[in-house]
Order: C-alpha cells, then structure tokens, then sequence
C-alpha cells in the first residue's frame, strides 16, 4: 500500500470542486451523529460505561499525559506502518475490537457482516465477537479469507464453551481471544435507567441460538421458542467460577494462539504465559465493565515488561491517529478501536466503518512521517515525553 496520509489530498482535490467530506472527519461529530442515528437502547449500550464512567473518561484522558518527541530532519517519507502477529504480516498495527452489540448498531440489524466487509475492504484484522447478530460462520465467510480473530465469552457450560471454540476454528478463524472481566455485568446506570439489556431481547444471541450443543438444551428449538432460548442463555451467559485452574483446560481446546482479554497486571500477565497463553490482551472493556479502576494504557508498560517478548494486544480509551502511536510506543503489538468504527457503522454502514479506519490510518502515517519516525514497530517508550500541566 501505498503513502496512507495521502488519502487527505484526495479530499483537498475534491475541495477545489466544491465537494466536502459527507462523513465527519472529527471524533466528536462522528459520536455526535452515531447517537442521532441509534435508538436510544442502542446509544446507551454503545456509548456507555461503568458507574459514573469515571474510569471510561480515564481510558481517553489517560492518552493526554504522553506526547510523541518530534525528530527532525529524519527523512521519513514513507514510514512502515507494518506489524507481525503470530506470524502473518499486517500492513498497520490498527485492529477492530469486538463489540457485543454491532450486529444492531447498523439498521439492517447485520451489522457484523458489514463490520467483516469492510475489515476485508482495508484487511485489517477483526476479532469477531461471541454476541453476534449473524453466526460466526457467516461472518467469517463475510471475511472471506482475510484475517479474523474470535472472541469468547466463556459461558458456564463446558461442552457449550469446547463447541463454539471448534466452530470457531471449523470456520477459518486464526486466533482464540478469552474475555475475562465480562463474566458477570457491570453496574451500567445508563442501561439500568431504562432497564434496556439487549441480549433479554434475544438480540445478538445468533452463535448461540445457531450452536447444536446449546439447541439440544432446549426443548423447543429459538425459532419455536425465542423466549425460552433467551432464557436458557441468561442461565449460563458468563462463568463467575472461572479460575487460573481452569485455563489448563482452555489451553487444551484449541491450537490456535489463545489471547487473555483483561489483563492489566504484570503478575497475572505472567501467570497467563506460565499456562501456556500466546498473547496478552490489555484491556478495560474501555471502561464499561468496572468503574473505579486504573486507565488501561497506565497499566501497559508493565504488562508487556512482563509478557517478555509475547504479543500485547491493547484497547480502551483509543480515539486517534497519535494514540494509536502512543500505544505503540508504550509496547503494544497492536491497537484495537471498539467505539469509534462502531459509530462509523451506524452513520455510514460499511463505507463508515471503512472512513473512520482510512482516518486513523492516514494520521497515523502522518504524525510518523512529520515527527521523524521510520517504523511503527520500532518506536519504544524513548519516543514519548510526559506532558507537563
């Protein structure tokens, strides 16, 4: 590919013609758009965090605190945007998190295939998520061979959790991503405030209603009986009892590289590689799962000191180009956004999701070239200065 920061000028050209943008170019009015365009359930689930998302403000402020040192005269013309994960080059580090509710944040209620169309439009890597709105192999047929991540909500049914893992291998998938702080819910006032919990709808439920273990749980099959379907998977949504014991077992599921979601310490980083886990996942759920708690990104450095050279996947708070960059320069091996494609999905389906990715890109490989950077890969925590107030 070629320079991404060229992208602008193609819309400084369409300029000269009186053609501006009909997708926002900042994250605030893209947010401000999404909420125009989603039912206020979805908005609320979506947008919202823990408690008084004091630790959802966290995530986003905490990028405040670092700024990228300017290197001058560098000759960066063309910075490498391009990372290495478990083998498979991608051209930048960006990726696209899982959200549990994107099936619905798009009209047409398919929104994860759109998610997966447009993930192979940019082939940047999604990690499709458990509550989907379409079934897992259809969203991976969606990819259509490029690369796609699983993500799982390990429910508290052993032969259900080993069944949605091999339908996940069966269906191309190139890595397992366990979350682990989602195992029960948060306290969300938002959501309670209008007692909205899309999944009680049946919504999103589409890997699970699909699942031949989970179907044979039931006396009637979701379609005779969508009630009784959704009723059975709030009985055994999250396993509150999972231990370190249990992540031999996990192991044993599968070959595919086995990601922890949620990990923020540098003692249970160590623990998880000890069990045999191929990557780290840092993350906070951005804030929508446990109020109170440290910004993510002030817990990465210790987590990939502590993963010793193993992968560190990170999200939460990530709104731009330069935190993308500061994340990177904090160790991660890659960044994945949650929110910002989510709302670009719900203004503008595939072609928004598409947008708000070409944004991050070219500014990305923009703040790379101007402050004198090669290589995204070899930037360390030496490029970044603490800001002071």
């Amino acid at each position: 590919m070629g320079h991404h920061g060229d992208w602008q000028l193609g819309i400084y050209l369409d300029g000269l013609g009186g053609t501006v943008p009909d997708l926002p170019m900042e994250f605030a009015e893209l947010e401000r758009q999404a909420q125009a365009q989603m039912p206020e359930a979805i908005w609320s689930y979506v947008s919202g965090g823990a408690g008084n998302e004091r630790t959802q403000r966290a995530n986003v402020e905490a990028f405040e605190r670092w700024g990228l040192m300017p290197q001058m005269l560098a000759g960066v013309a063309d910075p490498d945007l391009g990372i290495e994960l478990f083998g498979r080059t991608y051209d930048t580090p960006v990726m696209l998190a899982p959200v549990g509710v994107l099936g619905i944040c798009e009209e047409a209620g398919h929104g994860d295939l759109t998610t997966a169309a447009a993930a192979r439009s940019l082939q940047v890597p999604m990690i499709a998520s458990t509550l989907s709105q379409d079934p897992m192999e259809d969203v991976a047929n969606a990819l259509d061979g490029s690369p796609g991540w699983f993500q799982l909500y390990p429910p508290n049914d052993r032969e259900l959790t080993e069944s949605l893992v091999r339908r996940a291998e069966a269906a191309g998938f190139e890595a397992i991503v366990i979350t682990l702080d989602t195992l029960n819910l948060g306290w969300r006032p938002r959501d309670l405030t209008i007692a909205s919990f899309p999944q009680l709808q049946g919504l999103c439920l589409a890997n699970y209603f699909s699942d031949p273990v989970f179907r044979a749980a039931l006396d009637r099959s979701p379609e005779d009986d969508p009630a009784a379907a959704t009723g059975h998977w709030a009985t055994i949504f999250g396993n509150k009892r999972l231990s370190w014991d249990d992540l031999d077992w996990l192991r044993s599921l599968t070959k595919l590289p086995l990601l922890l979601k949620g990990i923020c310490s540098a003692e249970d980083t160590r623990r998880a590689l000890d069990h045999g886990v191929n990557g780290i996942y840092c993350s906070t759920h951005g804030g929508r799962q446990a109020n109170g708690g440290l910004p993510a990104l002030q817990c990465l450095p210790e987590v990939v000191e502590a993963a010793d050279g193993a992968p560190v996947i990170f999200d939460s708070g990530v709104r731009s180009g330069p935190d993308v960059v500061t994340a990177m320069a904090l160790g991660a091996s890659a960044v994945a956004i949650g929110r910002p494609y989510a709302y670009g999905l719900a203004v503008g389906g595939q072609a928004g999701i598409e947008h708000v990715l070409r944004c991050l890109h070219a500014e990305i490989d923009l703040v790379m070239s101007i402050d004198g950077y090669p290589s995204i890969s070899g930037l360390g925590p030496e490029a970044l200065r603490e800001i002071r107030r």
